[in-house]
């Protein structure tokens, strides 16, 4: 009796996995690349929107000045 219960929950527990849904982001997907970006009071300022070298000197000049825990942790 015992070993027919625990084999009737093993098998539940191995069969729930199946009902798993995939996580996908879902939504809309764009077709355009990162650095056309969007032109409204939210885009840093100094950054041109469609201009790709802008855009790599902006993510350059924000990952070494804000985004360096290294740099910021001596200014404490």
């Amino acid at each position: 009796m015992m070993r027919s219960s625990l084999l009737i929950c093993s098998a539940a527990i191995c069969l729930s996995a199946c009902g798993d849904k995939p996580q996908s982001m879902g939504g809309v997907k764009s077709d355009v690349a990162p650095y056309q970006g969007v032109d409204n009071k939210f885009a840093a300022p100094g950054w041109k929107a469609g201009d790709k070298t802008s855009w790599e000197q902006a993510l350059k000049a924000r990952t070494q000045n804000t985004q360096n825990e290294y740099t910021r942790a001596a200014t404490k």
